[in-house]
């Protein structure tokens, strides 16, 4: 089987799978007014209607268009990345989602409609490593069952100016544990920089996103280093001393990020938008909502940010 991952049932899958739900993939919003407002029955009439309305392109639209482009030139047998559409809908009500992506010729086969009810413990069968949606309860489910997860707030896709994958990540919380971050918010940076110091040769344990991440890397490393169509970031607060610590981790980990943007506490935007992130992962709803001004961003909500 040449060294590939296995799903739970033994079959070949692809390196990296991605759920999505399909607010996330697509700007869903019309339809989700009349639900809100109507009701489910107005709400199915409504799709019905428009079934072969093609819907417009949502936040992810332009990561998933990205991520399926990374099967060029291998075995359609043996993707290197698959995409797994999650949704709420049924599948009569759900029509509408395929006909749009069979229209973006988007190479997704494989999906779930649950007619209303979750969709998260579908994620772990598919031996997915990432969760994307616009619904925060199922976020939280999902991370609690130990998978990478985000929240996406929809809204219509961005422009895009390069064609390589680019995805940025926040450190502690996100790649790494919540440890350091406890630190911090209990005792004061000082404190902070002090405990740092002190564990500069001890590695952070890992968080929810750290399987993501080496998965992601086992990808890159399947192409060139100089034609690679995947660059990553590490965007923190952290600054000189504290940098160490994430080096040294990430190094005994084997892992390799394109980019680390040690930030001092600057707000995190106008980087990514430099960086060209198509993505940007962060624990902290301040920093998420600072991102969204220059880039699509997904809430981790995961940590001692979040426990309030």
């Amino acid at each position: 089987m040449n060294g590939q991952p296995t799903s739970h049932t033994g079959q070949i899958q692809a390196s990296l799978v991605v759920a999505i739900t399909a607010r996330a993939l697509f700007h869903l919003e019309d339809g989700h007014q009349v639900f809100e407002s109507q009701g489910i029955d107005a709400y199915a009439e409504y799709q019905r209607k428009h079934e072969n309305d093609v819907l417009p392109q949502g936040i992810a639209f332009p990561l998933v268009q990205k991520l399926l482009a990374l099967n060029a030139g291998a075995d359609p047998n043996h993707p290197r990345v698959e995409v797994i559409l999650l949704s709420r809908n049924s599948s009569d009500t759900g029509l509408r989602i395929f006909n749009s992506i069979e229209h973006y010729g988007l190479k997704i086969t494989r999906a779930v409609f649950t007619s209303g009810a979750e969709v998260y413990p579908y994620i772990q069968p598919f031996a997915a490593q990432l969760f994307l949606s616009a619904n925060p309860d199922s976020v939280r489910a999902a991370l609690e069952h130990g998978i990478a997860a985000a929240t996406i707030l929809p809204a219509v896709a961005a422009e895009q100016t390069h064609p390589e994958l680019r995805i940025a990540f926040d450190g502690d919380a996100v790649i790494f544990g919540d440890e350091s971050e406890r630190v911090s918010q209990e005792d004061g940076l000082a404190a902070f920089h002090a405990h740092e110091a002190a564990k500069a040769h001890e590695p952070l344990s890992g968080g929810p996103f750290k399987g993501f991440l080496s998965a992601l890397h086992d990808l890159q490393e399947s192409f060139p280093v100089e034609a690679s169509p995947i660059r990553t970031a590490l965007v923190t607060a952290r600054s000189a001393p504290a940098h160490k610590r994430v080096i040294l981790t990430l190094r005994q980990w084997g892992v390799r990020l394109d980019e680390s943007l040690f930030l001092g506490g600057r707000d995190k935007g106008p980087f990514l938008e430099a960086f060209g992130a198509d993505l940007f992962f962060d624990d902290s709803s301040h920093n998420i909502a600072s991102a969204r001004q220059h880039v699509a961003a997904g809430h981790v909500p995961h940590g001692v940010s979040n426990n309030q």
